[in-house]
């Protein structure tokens, strides 16, 4: 398959007009080879992602790329970050299918990074539906929250919005790599799945966007906390 009619697909979903002005989403690497046979999903590119991808013709990650090593410029890599997790059905909206399989439940609208959930459910209820997702969470309940009828949602690092979501009439903040301040001062309740496992679900939105014509395979990564 021609490679930009592959990174068509991944665009129309999530366009990159859409992504931050900070963001490095959109081609890392763009080399002269135009045929795509194999395809890597990451999370992110790593020298050991690099060392899998030998036999691939392109690696597809959602972290971006602020810095490419030489050495690293022999395989197209293309990145699609904020973009993807603003678009519908992407990172956090995967994460809150992946949580809530098989549970009644409301996602009412958000244009934002955060996303919300209205449901009637016991704090430590949901606390064992997201272990499903990340069995080490961590969690912060300052106020002893006990009912539940509003979770907001941002996979990755989202605890800029965390003040966002009090505002809004949020009881829990469901995120990652939170920070000990944020934790201590937090006006709600907050759950850190961590980085990775808050976003690494995602990559199936990929798979499903770009699978009819290619051979897919994702890269074997995990958490670099262990527990």
């Amino acid at each position: 398959m021609d490679k930009y009619e592959l990174i068509h697909k991944i665009e129309n979903f999530a366009p990159l007009e859409t992504q931050e002005s900070w963001d490095a989403s959109g081609w890392a690497v763009e080399t002269k080879n135009k045929d795509i046979k194999k395809v890597l999903l990451c999370l992110t590119v790593t020298r050991d992602i690099i060392e899998q991808s030998k036999g691939f013709d392109i690696i597809i990650s959602h972290h971006p790329l602020f810095f490419v090593p030489l050495n690293w410029k022999d395989i197209d890599i293309y990145c699609a970050h904020t973009n993807f997790d603003l678009a519908k059905g992407g990172t956090t909206d995967t994460l809150i299918e992946d949580i809530f399989q098989g549970c009644e439940y409301k996602k009412t609208h958000s244009d934002g990074f955060a996303r919300y959930v209205e449901i009637d459910i016991e704090f430590d209820k949901l606390i064992k539906l997201l272990r499903k997702i990340s069995p080490n969470l961590r969690y912060v309940n300052n106020c002893n929250t006990k009912k539940i009828k509003k979770i907001a949602f941002c996979a990755g690092s989202g605890s800029d919005f965390i003040n966002e979501a009090f505002e809004y009439g949020a009881d829990v903040f469901v995120t990652g790599d939170l920070k000990f301040h944020t934790a201590l001062e937090s006006p709600l309740a907050i759950v850190d799945l961590g980085h990775f496992e808050s976003e690494i679900g995602s990559l199936k939105v990929f798979e499903k966007l770009i699978k009819d014509g290619v051979e897919i395979q994702y890269a074997k990564e995990e958490s670099p906390f262990k527990y």
